[in-house]
């Protein structure tokens, strides 16, 4: 049986960190790596400049295994950057601007895809905007939105005009009460508010992430399913445990899994995660087991 082709459209950049550490990341980018590790070979839609951080990310993707066919070369354009600042173990960032993945062009193929996943950096500039409308417009069966909204990068409208045309939508619970507007939000349990905005946007299926409370999964028809992580869980440091809950979300949606067990194995993942420096490991061992348990190897 052929795997579901998928699509990861946005940013690659490098995380530097307060220690010196520059590690790979960028949201799509992290989706796009564990869903290779997971053996999903995404195709990963994205562009770096011609300079030596360029050149890490592709060296780092073929040693990976990923395809770089889709990964750009733009010479005037550096590849991207973002400095990492960690509060009481929360991550800030200060994202540097017209980068490579701010100009991605139209990719040679534009599908057919079972799935599109993108978010909502990378679209500031309207080069890289209209490309995702390309591949958009190739009709892909489901559009999967990772509500990323990092100032001053992003517009309320924009991006709800984006909710609107995705079937499924991730965002943490700050992002939902800022989306939903003031007036919806105020003083309304989460579970309902989520609800609402499912509704009012047609959305197929709605994450919302809670931080150390876990996540939440609706979809239409069925009840909501809570899911959170262990109490005893380690935690090293939280940038990408997003991104390892999208990947697994992904993984369950194009393979069929229930809800509760999509959320469960996602959450089980991005606790490994956050147990590690970095928002990506490049140690098939992290990953195997999940692989053998979850019957992907086929």
């Amino acid at each position: 049986m052929d795997k579901p082709s998928l699509c990861v459209f946005g940013e690659v950049l490098f995380d530097c960190f307060p220690d010196g550490r520059h590690v790979l990341g960028g949201a799509p980018f992290n989706v796009a790596w564990h869903l290779q590790a997971f053996g999903a070979a995404p195709r990963f839609v994205s562009a770096v400049g011609e300079d030596a951080d360029g050149e890490k990310i592709r060296a780092g993707m073929r040693h990976w295994g990923m395809l770089t066919s889709d990964l750009q070369t733009d010479p005037d354009h550096p590849t991207g950057r973002v400095r990492v600042s960690l509060e009481n173990g929360e991550p800030s960032y200060d994202i540097v601007p017209d980068s490579a993945y701010d100009f991605i062009r139209t990719p040679t193929e534009m599908g057919p895809f079972a799935l599109v996943y993108h978010g909502t950096l990378a679209l500031r500039q309207p080069v890289s905007e209209a490309t995702l409308s390309g591949i958009k417009s190739a009709e892909p069966d489901l559009v999967f939105l990772d509500v990323n909204l990092r100032a001053p990068w992003w517009s309320r409208d924009k991006t709800l005009a984006l909710v609107t045309e995705a079937d499924w939508v991730k965002l943490n619970e700050h992002e939902l009460a800022m989306l939903a507007g003031a007036a919806a939000a105020s003083a309304r349990p989460i579970p309902e508010l989520a609800r609402d905005f499912m509704e009012q946007h047609d959305l197929s299926g709605l994450i919302v992430t809670m931080g150390s409370e876990g996540a939440l999964g609706l979809i239409k028809g069925s009840e909501p399913v809570r899911v959170a992580p262990q109490p005893a869980l380690e935690v090293v440091d939280t940038v990408g445990a997003g991104d390892a809950f999208a990947a697994v979300t992904i993984l369950g949606i194009v393979n069929g899994w229930s809800l509760d067990k999509t959320l469960s194995r996602a959450q089980s993942f991005a606790s490994k995660i956050v147990g590690q420096r970095g928002a990506t490991e490049a140690n098939p061992d992290l990953y195997q087991p999940l692989v053998d348990q979850w019957g992907l190897a086929n």
